[in-house]
């Protein structure tokens, strides 16, 4: 807490694919596509292209998507899920996007989808290539790949990434060590998170609600309940939103320490201020009081929703309509 305190806020197939291409292009098909293509419609195509491995559509279609103004997503490069042989002519491909955005919004998309399939070594050698070529190279290109890292625990090898990004010139961002910090408080390591947020500090970064956040579930993951409700008084003193999930790791561990009484003083105190949070916090509070059989707490609970007009899930509504209307 001491530390926190010092942050500021080719093939025969390829005339088929090209005639579907066309056909998205044009509206002269009997059944064209919109108008207006969305990214929806331009991932179809291209996972349609790399499967049929006609990268020439793939590259016209990656290019024309941002000038249509439409964005990779996550799965542009779904296609490459089942078949990494062809990562080799992708990269080809890809070296002939237009330059700027168009370029590094594909390699980094590429970089994602390869993060999410665990093929870190792919990952980084994409980002490798990123930053030799000048394809714009930040950050951001990195987060993928130390989520996925992060996520697996495999924490020293994070930690070396980071010292790659900085290597090539790089500085790591508060989302990258958001990264590490989430992961240590995770798995309660209270020790190593306070070194990360002591580089944080060191480095000049202002705390995010995903610090916040991570800050928060670490304490409760350590059944430090006080804790953590000193740093969410803290993310109100320095206006700072905090996340749904930023309460939910409260409630649950106030109620995970018996503290039931306490747990729907907090709900309260939060209440009138942002309806989504209210409906969110009411509810899952009303739901652990259930399942836990804390049937008095929970009808107050659903009374005070009834009151402020919140919305119930069916659950709700059907333990409300049978113990209350009656």
């Amino acid at each position: 807490m001491l530390i926190f305190r010092q942050f500021t806020h080719k093939t025969p197939k390829s005339a088929t694919l090209l005639c579907n291409t066309s056909r998205f292009l044009t509206t002269q098909s009997p059944h064209p596509f919109p108008d207006q293509p969305n990214s929806s419609d331009y991932d179809d195509l291209i996972n349609a292209a790399g499967r049929e491995r006609d990268f020439a559509a793939v590259r016209h279609l990656l290019n024309k998507r941002v000038r249509d103004g439409c964005f990779n997503t996550t799965k542009t490069f779904k296609f490459i899920s089942t078949d990494l042989s062809v990562l080799d002519d992708l990269l080809q491909s890809l070296s002939l996007l237009d330059r700027g955005f168009p370029r590094k919004s594909a390699h980094d998309s590429l970089v994602g989808r390869l993060s999410k399939l665990q093929r870190t070594d792919e990952a980084l050698r994409l980002a490798d290539i990123m930053v030799k070529n000048d394809y714009g190279a930040n950050a951001c290109t990195f987060h993928p790949i130390l989520n996925a890292l992060t996520r697996q625990k495999r924490m020293d090898e994070a930690w070396r990434v980071m010292e790659l990004i900085r290597e090539n010139g790089i500085t790591p961002d508060v989302t990258a060590y958001n990264y590490l910090l989430t992961a240590y408080c995770f798995a309660g390591d209270v020790m190593s998170a306070a070194r990360v947020l002591t580089r944080m500090v060191e480095e000049g970064m202002e705390a995010d609600t995903r610090t916040y956040d991570a800050l928060v579930l670490g304490a409760c993951r350590a059944d430090k309940v006080e804790g953590a409700l000193v740093v969410l008084r803290r993310m109100v003193i320095d206006g700072v939103p905090a996340l749904y999930s930023t309460h939910a790791h409260v409630i649950g561990s106030l109620l995970k320490l018996g503290h039931y009484a306490q747990a729907v003083e907090l709900v309260m105190s939060y209440g009138g201020r942002d309806k989504g949070l209210d409906t969110e916090n009411f509810g899952l509070l009303a739901n652990r009081l259930i399942n836990l059989r804390r049937f008095d707490d929970a009808k107050f609970v659903l009374e005070e929703m009834r009151k402020m007009g919140l919305a119930m899930g069916y659950r709700l509504k059907d333990f409300y309509d049978l113990h209350m209307n009656n």
